[in-house]
C-alpha cells in the first residue's frame, strides 16, 4: 500500500476480471484484497458488513448506516463511477453468494475528496430497497459530530481479503487491533503522505488490511469510527489508514439524515 489507497483494494475491473493501471499515490490494484493476521468472522456478530459489487463482482467493502444507506470509500467508484453497474450484498459471510443483493440508487462522493492526497475518501450510498433488516442485517451506530477516536482505542475491522499467505477466503474475516497516535502514521507512507484530521491510523505490522478491503468498516463496539482507505505498498509492514468517520458526520448526516 505506500501511500497509495487500499483502493485498490478495489476491484473494479474493466474486464470483470481485472483493473486498470494504478496512479502513484494509490496501492496496487490486485483482483483480491487481504486482511492480515486476522481470523474467520461471521456476519452475524458484525451485521452492518457489506460486499460492494462492481458488474455482479465483489470489488470493495461497504456498512450499513440506515435503512437505505451505506458507508464505503469515494476511491471505489474512481475508475467507474455510474451507479447502476453497482450492488451490495447484505447479510452473508461468504464471497459471493447468500444474503441478499441490492442495487444502488445514488452515489454522494464528498465534494472535497482528493484521489492523490487520499483526503475526503469517503462516499454515501443510498440503495433503491431497503435492506431486509434482521439477525445477519443491522444498522451500525455512527459516534458524535467531530468524535476523535483515541490512541490506544481497541477496534476491529472485516473484510474479504486474501490472508497473509495470499489466499483469497470465501469466508468474511476480521482482525481485533488498536487506534494509533497520528503521528505514528506518518511512516505508513514512504513517500510522505499527509495524515490529515480526516483520517486515523489503525493496526501494526502483521495486523492490518489490505488489497481489496477498501471501504470495509472499522468499528469500536457496534459504533463504526473508520472507513479502509489506504497504507504502506507492503501490507503486512505497518497498519493503515481509515476515514475518520466522526470528524465527517455532519456531511453524512446532511446527506442522508442518519
Amino acid at each position: 500500500m505506500a501511500g497509495i489507497q487500499v483502493a485498490v483494494l478495489c476491484l473494479l475491473l474493466a474486464a470483470q476480471l481485472q483493473l486498470a493501471a494504478p496512479r502513484a499515490l494509490r496501492l496496487q490494484v490486485r483482483d483480491h484484497g487481504r486482511i492480515v493476521g486476522g481470523s474467520e468472522a461471521s456476519v452475524e456478530d458484525f451485521p452492518w458488513t457489506l460486499a460492494l459489487l462492481y458488474a455482479g463482482v465483489q470489488s470493495c467493502g461497504a456498512s450499513i448506516i440506515g435503512s437505505q444507506w451505506a458507508l464505503t470509500a469515494a476511491h471505489c467508484f474512481v475508475f467507474f463511477p455510474q451507479v447502476e453497474v453497482y450492488s451490495v450484498r447484505a447479510g452473508s459471510s461468504s464471497r459471493g453468494s447468500g444474503g441478499t443483493v441490492l442495487y444502488l440508487a445514488e452515489l454522494y462522493e464528498h465534494e472535497l475528496h482528493d484521489d492523490t492526497s487520499g483526503d475526503y475518501d469517503i462516499t454515501v450510498i443510498r440503495t433503491a430497497d431497503p435492506f431486509p433488516l434482521g439477525t445477519n442485517v443491522a444498522v451500525a451506530n455512527l459516534p458524535e459530530d467531530g468524535y476523535d477516536p483515541p490512541a490506544g482505542l481497541a477496534v476491529t475491522v472485516t473484510g474479504w481479503g486474501d490472508t497473509e499467505t495470499g489466499d483469497t477466503p470465501d469466508t468474511l474475516r476480521k482482525v481485533d487491533i488498536s487506534v494509533m497516535d497520528r503521528s505514528a502514521c506518518d511512516g505508513i507512507s514512504p513517500i510522505g503522505r499527509e495524515v490529515t484530521p480526516r483520517m486515523l491510523c489503525a493496526g501494526e505490522a502483521g495486523k492490518s488490511v489490505c488489497y481489496g478491503d477498501s471501504g470495509s468498516p472499522l468499528v469500536s463496539g457496534s459504533t463504526q469510527v473508520g472507513i479502509a482507505s489506504w497504507g504502506s505498498n507492503d501490507c503486512e509492514a505497518a497498519g493503515a489508514v481509515y476515514v475518520n468517520v466522526g470528524n465527517l458526520r455532519s456531511w453524512i448526516t446532511s446527506i442522508s439524515g442518519v
